[in-house]
C-alpha cells in the first residue's frame, strides 16, 4: 500500500508525543499507520497533531485529566458517541476514574438533556467491556 510520509516539523512532534502518552503506544502507532495509508487521513491526522494536541493540549495551565473532563463533557452534550469512546480511553488514561465518569455524564445529562448521558453512559459501558476483556 502507498504510504504517505507526515511532515515531522516541531509542532507534529509535539503532538504526536502528547497523543501517543494518551492513548498508549500500541494503540497509537497502528492509527497512525492507518493514517499514513491516504492522504486524507494523513492530512487529518497532521491537522490534529498540530492545532489540537501540540497547540491546546499540550499547553500549561489545565492538567491533562481536566483536559480530558472538558472535552468528555462537550462530546457529550453534542452526542458525539463514537469520538466520546476514544476520549473516555484517552481519559482514563489521563487519571480519571470509571466513578469520575459516571459523575461527568450525571452532571452533562442535567444540563444537556437525560438521553445524552444515556448514551455516553453506553458508549463508556462498551469501552470498559472492551479494557476489562483485554486485562483477561
Amino acid at each position: 500500500m502507498t504510504q504517505h510520509p507526515f511532515d515531522e516539523n516541531e509542532l507534529f512532534k509535539t503532538g504526536r508525543d502528547v497523543w501517543f502518552e494518551m492513548r498508549g503506544n500500541a494503540v497509537a502507532q497502528k492509527a497512525m499507520d492507518e493514517a499514513a495509508q491516504h492522504e486524507m487521513t494523513r492530512d487529518l491526522r497532521q491537522y490534529l497533531f498540530e492545532h489540537c494536541f501540540a497547540a491546546v493540549w499540550a499547553r500549561p495551565g489545565l492538567e491533562r485529566a481536566t483536559r480530558s473532563t472538558i472535552t468528555i463533557s462537550v462530546l457529550t452534550a453534542l452526542g458525539r458517541a463514537e469520538e466520546l469512546k476514544s476520549h473516555i480511553r484517552m481519559g482514563l488514561n489521563n487519571g480519571l476514574t470509571r466513578e469520575e465518569l459516571k459523575e461527568i455524564f450525571l452532571h452533562v445529562g442535567i444540563y444537556a438533556g437525560v438521553p445524552t448521558a444515556v448514551a455516553a453512559v453506553r458508549a463508556a459501558m462498551e469501552v470498559f467491556a472492551e479494557m476489562d476483556k483485554a486485562k483477561g
